[in-house]
């Protein structure tokens, strides 16, 4: 699968938003090492804090299904310029996703921002960090 057809599945998948109170649907695809793809779309909830980003549903999907390594994601959602993932998302990206794997935010006017990890959370809070060297 290429960039834009994994773009199509993220554009696509926001058909399947629960957004009732934001009414912002997004979309995201991810592509694995393996070569499959999960989707997931963002799906709130009347207590906004509980509700899940399209990023984060596609990779829980993936993890719960036993993939744990990550070619590319594309993110799509109707903004004025490519639309960027929030900050959990971005944190939740940087646990699963090494430095160069792929991202593509995109809207539905087809503007593409192509980075990778590194580029979109600079200097993250890893697992890592969490080790007691001493």
């Amino acid at each position: 699968m290429n960039k834009d057809q994994l773009i199509e599945e993220a554009i696509g998948i926001r058909n399947r938003a629960y957004v009732p109170y934001s009414k912002f649907p997004v979309g995201a695809a991810l592509r694995t090492k393996s070569g499959k793809v999960y989707t997931g779309c963002n799906i709130e909830n009347a207590a906004y804090p509980v509700g899940c980003c399209a990023e984060r549903v596609a990779i829980f999907k993936a993890i719960s299904e036993g993939e744990t390594e990550f070619e590319e994601l594309a993110v799509a959602a109707d903004t004025q310029r490519p639309v960027p993932p929030c900050g959990s998302c971005r944190q939740v990206m940087s646990e699963f996703f090494d430095r160069d794997t792929k991202i593509h935010l995109t809207n539905l006017q087809n503007n593409i921002k192509s980075i990778v990890m590194e580029e979109l959370l600079p200097f993250s809070f890893q697992p890592s960090d969490l080790i007691d060297d001493k």
